[in-house]
C-alpha cells in the first residue's frame, strides 16, 4: 500500500509544483490571477472494514482554484489601456465571432478603429451614434470612428460683453461710413459659422449719438456695407435700459438685435441674434476706447478628434480640436456567480461554462461590478514571496513521498532476504 500512497503523493507534489511554477511564470502577466492546487484524500471502499480502522490509500488532485482577488493598478501612457477595480471581466469578441472574457486591459486601437487586445479580440460595449448618443439596444465591438469629425453647428447667437466709454467724443465725420474711422466711435467683430462650417466675420460699429447716453449700432459682414440695427440707451448708472430699431420702435429685449448673414457656399439661410444686453457705459478715459470682456458664440466649425479618455463608468469621451466633447462609446463588464467555473483558454481569456453560470452584463460601477480606470492596467496578483515558500514546501513534500517509497522498498528487501 505504501507504494500507492507514495506514488500518489509524488503525483500530488508534482501537480503542486506545476501550479506554483505557473504562478511564478506569470508574475508579470497583466491581469493574471494566481491559482492554488486543491487536494483530496483517497480511501478504499470496504463494507466489512470498521470506520475506525480505515487507512487511506493516498491523495489526488481535486481541482485548481484561481484567486480572483484584485491586482495592483498601475498607470500607463496609452489611452486605450484599461484596468478593472473590483469585480468583473471585459467582454471580448474573437475574430471567429465567439465571446470570451478577460481581465487583461492591454488594449490598442487597430487600423479600423476597433479597441482590441494583442490577439485581435475586440472589446464589447455600447456604440454611440454620430450625435453622441449611446445605442444601448445592442452590445457590439466598440469602434473609435476613423472619420473623426464633429459636424459644424451654425451660429444662432453671439453674446457681447463690452463697456462703451461714457466720456468718448462724438465722431467728427457724419454720416456714418464703415470705411471712414472718423465716422464711428468704436468697432469690434465676431466670427459666425454657417451650417456647412464656413466662417463669416461680422463687424459691429458703435457711434456715439448727440443724444445723451445714446449709441447707434451698425453690423454686417466684413467688406460690405453694414446694416443699421438701431440705437441703445443707458441710464445715469451706466446700465443699458432700452434699445430701438431704426424706425424708433423699442426692441423686445433691450440690447438684443438680429442680423441676416448671407451665405455663398450653399449653406442654409442664417439669422444671428446679437445679444448686447450686457453692455455698460462707464468712463474709460474719453479716448473712444472700449473694454471688451467677452464675446461668445454658439456656433462651431468642423472639428477634428484630438484624443479620448475613458471614465470610471466605461464611457469613452472624445475631445475635439475646438474644445467640444462627444461620447464615442461605453465599455461594459461581465460578472459570474462562480468565476472559478470559467474555462481558462490561455492568452488571458476565459470562456463561460455551465459551472460559471451565465454572464451578468452591466455598466462599470453598477450592481456588483467594479469600475474602469483608463490609461492603466491591472498587474498580476501573484505574491512572489509566498510562491517561493510554496515552491520549497512542494519540493519537501516530493522528497518525503519519495522517502515513503524508499522505506517500503527496504522493508520488502528485508522480507525477501528472510
Amino acid at each position: 500500500m505504501s507504494y500507492q500512497q507514495g506514488l500518489s503523493g509524488l503525483a500530488a507534489a508534482t501537480n503542486d509544483l506545476d501550479v506554483v511554477g505557473n504562478n511564478i511564470a506569470n508574475a508579470q502577466t497583466v491581469g493574471f490571477k494566481q491559482s492554488t492546487a486543491v487536494f483530496a484524500d483517497l480511501y478504499a471502499n470496504s463494507i466489512a472494514t470498521a470506520v475506525n480502522n480505515q487507512i487511506g490509500i493516498g491523495t489526488r488532485l481535486a481541482g485548481v482554484q484561481q484567486d480572483f482577488s484584485q491586482g495592483q493598478v498601475t498607470t500607463t501612457g496609452s489611452p486605450t489601456n484599461m484596468a478593472i477595480n473590483g469585480n468583473g471581466f471585459f467582454q471580448m469578441q474573437n475574430p471567429n465571432g465567439s465571446v470570451t472574457y478577460s481581465r487583461n486591459g492591454q488594449f490598442i486601437e487597430d487600423k479600423n478603429g476597433f479597441i482590441v487586445d494583442a490577439e485581435g479580440n475586440e472589446v464589447m460595449g455600447f456604440q454611440a451614434n454620430a450625435q453622441g448618443q449611446l445605442q444601448t439596444g445592442s452590445v457590439v465591438p466598440i469602434q473609435i470612428p476613423n472619420a473623426s469629425l464633429l459636424p459644424p453647428v451654425a451660429t444662432t447667437e453671439a453674446t457681447f460683453g463690452i463697456n462703451l466709454d461714457a466720456a468718448a467724443s462724438q465722431p467728427t465725420n457724419t454720416p456714418f461710413n464703415f470705411q471712414d474711422p472718423d465716422s464711428y466711435t468704436f468697432t469690434t467683430s465676431v466670427s459666425t459659422v454657417d451650417s456647412l462650417g464656413a466662417t463669416t466675420k461680422v463687424n459691429l460699429y458703435f457711434v456715439k449719438s448727440p443724444t445723451a447716453n445714446t449709441w447707434e449700432v451698425f453690423a454686417g459682414p466684413a467688406g460690405t456695407a453694414p446694416t443699421d440695427l438701431g440705437s441703445m440707451t443707458f441710464d445715469s448708472t451706466g446700465a443699458l435700459v432700452s434699445s430701438a430699431d431704426p424706425a424708433g420702435n423699442a426692441t423686445a429685449t433691450p440690447g438684443v438685435f438680429s442680423i441676416n448673414v448671407p451665405n455663398t457656399d450653399g449653406a442654409a439661410a442664417q439669422n444671428v441674434s446679437l445679444n448686447m444686453a450686457g453692455l455698460t457705459q462707464f468712463g474709460a478715459g474719453g479716448n473712444g476706447s472700449a473694454q471688451t470682456s467677452a464675446t461668445t458664440t454658439d456656433g462651431f466649425g468642423t472639428s477634428q478628434l484630438s484624443n479620448f479618455s475613458i471614465g470610471d463608468d466605461g464611457t469613452i469621451t472624445g475631445n475635439y480640436s475646438d474644445g467640444r466633447t462627444a461620447i464615442l462609446g461605453q465599455v461594459l463588464l461581465a460578472n459570474f456567480a462562480n468565476p472559478n467555473g470559467l474555462q481558462n483558454l490561455g492568452n488571458n481569456q476565459f470562456a463561460e461554462t455551465s459551472q460559471s453560470g451565465q454572464p451578468q452584463i452591466g455598466v462599470p460601477g453598477s450592481s456588483n461590478l467594479g469600475s474602469v480606470q483608463g490609461s492603466a492596467v491591472e498587474t498580476s496578483n501573484v505574491d512572489l514571496t509566498n510562491s517561493l515558500v510554496d515552491l520549497i514546501t512542494a519540493q519537501r513534500n516530493y522528497q518525503a513521498n519519495a522517502q515513503t517509497i524508499k522505506t517500503q522498498q527496504t522493508i520488502d528487501q528485508t522480507l525477501i532476504n528472510l
